[in-house]
Order: C-alpha cells, then sequence, then structure tokens
C-alpha cells in the first residue's frame, strides 16, 4: 500500500548512481561458422578461457571486477594496481544513534610494477549502498539501488608521475554515529564501500571497491522484571529477562507463576502447567521508495510501498523442569528456569533502524499452557482434571545488538583535549622588572631551610 516515505538522507550531499552505457548491439555482430572454422573456433576459446592466468587488467574505461569479500587488487596494461591497506581497528559504533562514531583510518596504495605511469586524477568516496529486494518496479535500476556518498578524497589536483615502486596515499574518516549498521535483511540491504577511481594520461581507467563492515554494539542493560496478569483468572506471570541478546550466545529466562490455587470450604482449584512454547521473532519492515519515473504506482513522488516480513530465529518446547508448590502462602506459585538463545544459521539481523525506511526489531515471545484440576481438601493427592485449559501469551521486547568485546569508543581512546588539562599555577599579574643595585644573596641558613621543605 502506499505509504509516505521517510527523506532518505544519509548525508548532507544529493544522491547519485553510477550509469553504465548500454551496449550497441551492432559491435557484437553474430558471426557464422562452419566446417574447420568452428573447430578453430572452438580451439582457440579453450586455449583463452581455460588459461590459468587470472590478472585483471583494465583499458579504455573499462572497469575491474568487483571486490566482494576479501579485496583484489585493480590493474591496468600500464602495470598499475590499486589496493587499500586499512590501519584502524574495525568500524563499530558503540550505543544508540546517539553514538559518537566510528573512526577509521588507511592507505591507498598505489603500485607501479613498471616503468613510470602519469595519473591525472585519484579520486576515493566513501558510499552508503542501499538495495531494495522488493521494489517498485522490479526492472528499474533507480527503485532498487539508491546510493549516497558520505565523502570523497580527492588526491590529485594536477597530473602526476608515479616512478616504479608501491606508493602510499592516507586517508581517514569519521563515520557519522547515527548511520545504520551494515544490514542484510530479507527486505533490503545496507552496505558501505570505498570506492577508487584513478585515469592515467593514456586515458585507462582503474577502479577499485573495499567494502566496510560497520557494525553496532549496545553495551548491557541491567535485567528487566516484567508482570503479567491474566484476568479472568488470579494468575500471573513474573518473568525476568535480558534487554540485549547477541546473535551467539545463550541468555537465562527467569520464569514464577502466582495464584495457581484457589481454595474454598471444602475444596480447592488449582492450575498445573501442561507445556511452555518460547520463540524469538524478527520482524522487518522496509519502504521501497520509488523514483521519478515510477511515483505515480504509489500516488506521487516522496512516497513507496511499505513490506513487511516475520520470521522466526530460535525456539524451543519445555514438557518438563519447573518446581510447582500449592502450599506457598499467596496461591501457590510455579517456578522455572531455562536458557534461550538465538538458533545457529538463522542468520539473524540486528536492530537497526534507518532513515531509508528499513526498521529490523525482535520479540521474545512465551505461551503457557495450563490445565485445570479439582480436589477436595480431605485427598488433595487425588485431583481430578476439570477438562478446562487456557493458553497464555506474553511478549517481551528485546534487542539483538554485536558483542562490544574489548573494544572502545574512538574518543576514549585520543590524548586528554587542552579544556581537560587541570588548571595550572596561577599567573603573577603586575610583574615589573626590577632595576637597581644587586641584591645580597640569601644567607646559608635560609637555603638549608628551603631545602629541609622541599
Amino acid at each position: 500500500m502506499p505509504t509516505r516515505m521517510l527523506p532518505f538522507r544519509l548525508s548532507h550531499q544529493p544522491y547519485h548512481r553510477d550509469s553504465k552505457p548500454r551496449s550497441n548491439p551492432t559491435d557484437n555482430p553474430t558471426v557464422f561458422k562452419t566446417g574447420d572454422q568452428r573447430k578453430h573456433a572452438a580451439a582457440m576459446d579453450f586455449l583463452h578461457f581455460g588459461s590459468k592466468d587470472k590478472h585483471h587488467s583494465v583499458s579504455g574505461g573499462q572497469s575491474s571486477p568487483k571486490a566482494k569479500g576479501s579485496p583484489k587488487i585493480a590493474a591496468t596494461k600500464a602495470r598499475i594496481a590499486i589496493d587499500i591497506e586499512m590501519e584502524s581497528p574495525p568500524c563499530v559504533f558503540y550505543g544508540g544513534t546517539n553514538s559518537s562514531g566510528a573512526l577509521f583510518s588507511g592507505q591507498l596504495k598505489i603500485i607501479v610494477t613498471d616503468s613510470n605511469v602519469r595519473l591525472t586524477s585519484i579520486r576515493m568516496d566513501c558510499k552508503a549502498h542501499t538495495v531494495t529486494k522488493r521494489p517498485v518496479s522490479k526492472d528499474c535500476p533507480d527503485c532498487i539501488n539508491r546510493v549516497s556518498v558520505l565523502k570523497n578524497w580527492n588526491f590529485i589536483t594536477e597530473p602526476t608521475t608515479y616512478p616504479h615502486g608501491t606508493h602510499r596515499l592516507p586517508f581517514s574518516y569519521l563515520l557519522p554515529g547515527h548511520l545504520p549498521a551494515t544490514t542484510h535483511s530479507p527486505l533490503a540491504n545496507i552496505d558501505y564501500a570505498l570506492e577508487v577511481k584513478a585515469i592515467t594520461t593514456l586515458g585507462d581507467t582503474i577502479n577499485y571497491q573495499y567494502p566496510l563492515q560497520v557494525q553496532r554494539a549496545l553495551q548491557p542493560t541491567p535485567e528487566k522484571q516484567s508482570v503479567r496478569i491474566f484476568p479472568p483468572t488470579n494468575l500471573t506471570v513474573n518473568v525476568i529477562h535480558t534487554q540485549i541478546i547477541h546473535p551467539i550466545g545463550s541468555f537465562l529466562v527467569q520464569f514464577r507463576m502466582n495464584g495457581v490455587v484457589h481454595k474454598e470450604k471444602d475444596a480447592q482449584t488449582r492450575w498445573r502447567i501442561r507445556k511452555l512454547d518460547w520463540r524469538i521473532d524478527e520482524y522487518t519492515r522496509n519502504i521501497s521508495p520509488a523514483c521519478p519515473k515510477h511515483a505515480h504506482k504509489v500516488g506521487g513522488e516522496g512516497k513507496g510501498q511499505q513490506h513487511e516480513d516475520i520470521r522466526m530465529i530460535g525456539g524451543d518446547t519445555i514438557k518438563k523442569g519447573w518446581k510447582t508448590d500449592f502450599d506457598t502462602v499467596g496461591g501457590g506459585q510455579i517456578e522455572m528456569e531455562f536458557p534461550a538463545q538465538i538458533r545457529p544459521g538463522s542468520h539473524p539481523v540486528c536492530d537497526v533502524d534507518s532513515p531509508t525506511g528499513l526498521v529490523v526489531t525482535h520479540t521474545l515471545i512465551i505461551e503457557i499452557i495450563v490445565a485445570e484440576e479439582h480436589a477436595k481438601n480431605t485427598s488433595i493427592k487425588h485431583a481430578v482434571p476439570t477438562g478446562s485449559a487456557r493458553v497464555l501469551r506474553t511478549q517481551f521486547k528485546v534487542v539483538v545488538t554485536e558483542r562490544g568485546g574489548l573494544g572502545v569508543s574512538w574518543d576514549e581512546e585520543i590524548p586528554p583535549m587542552y579544556e581537560d588539562v587541570p588548571v595550572s599555577p596561577p599567573n603573577y599579574r603586575n610583574m615589573t622588572d626590577y632595576e637597581g643595585e644587586e641584591l645580597p644573596p640569601p644567607p646559608e641558613e635560609e637555603l638549608e631551610h628551603m631545602g629541609s621543605r622541599g
């Protein structure tokens, strides 16, 4: 359904996407071969594509293969290669959207393996890529991809000659803390990358891409205690759990149910737990924006289509392990404690709330099936089921985040600033130079007294 879009602003710079020229059908004419020509062509194709030489060369403005996972070095016929060497730790936002950001630094390496190479420009951009998996128009690249330039570097402003060897160009940038982390969800993906473009005086273009993995880590919070009431019965459920959970590892959930016994004059009615089910659900919501060409499908520009996805990333059924006490003052109680965790291999997505319209949240859901039974006070051990049962369902919000580890925020590692330095000794005001006769030296007794005080 049409939904008004939030402003897609990851930076103050306008958005753009790289356009690729369409190939002309006449550029690659079809050639029909017969007889020996086919055999000769097949042999040449085998020798060309079966070669083990995987060196990629680029010339005439063509781009090298995109680096995915571990980055590859881009090279040209001029024997020039580009690589990026990161010097900073992984990019992690510590805290929520009010985080101070993540500082990264590194060196752009220009590797010249042959003779001198003259470059006219070296430009590097830090970009945020957002890919919508359910676009307004599935065949429109503008509806699928959105690119935002966060930072750019122009390393040279005039043609420069680089001799044989490795040349290093340092760079650094502070990623703002309000940006979403790298996210791969069922509805949309958010990725960051450093894209380098170098142009030689011969017209060769070298394109290189280095993926940036950006994470967010929240500090642990105190355990949360929640109470749920289930009328018309007297049952109350008290649950203690942690609010911050991680994709790997388990956490404990403490469960206590009160009011399980209703005593009368000659008999009593009580509840017993038959089964307890718990699960962790992941809710994903994304707004797919429409490009100006397809804005009429969603009611105008600035609007989009909202999509939702729900999937279970962990759960279990417990049929034993609780402790029942019908004699506790206040109507008896049932206690238990069970571990919960995200199922390995479920590929969970950490919580995110992006201004692009992507929202991911998680919920812990607990369902308890209780059965009613009736017993006389003279024979409490011989209770009879009444056939009545209820399903008690409650849910609690949890936040999935990466582990912070031993890392600290960048602003806590830097040396103290001038305003943080303690106050220095007071300055002497109204001081003038002494002009007159030379003063006699102090007596030795006074000097010895000053030395003993020091």
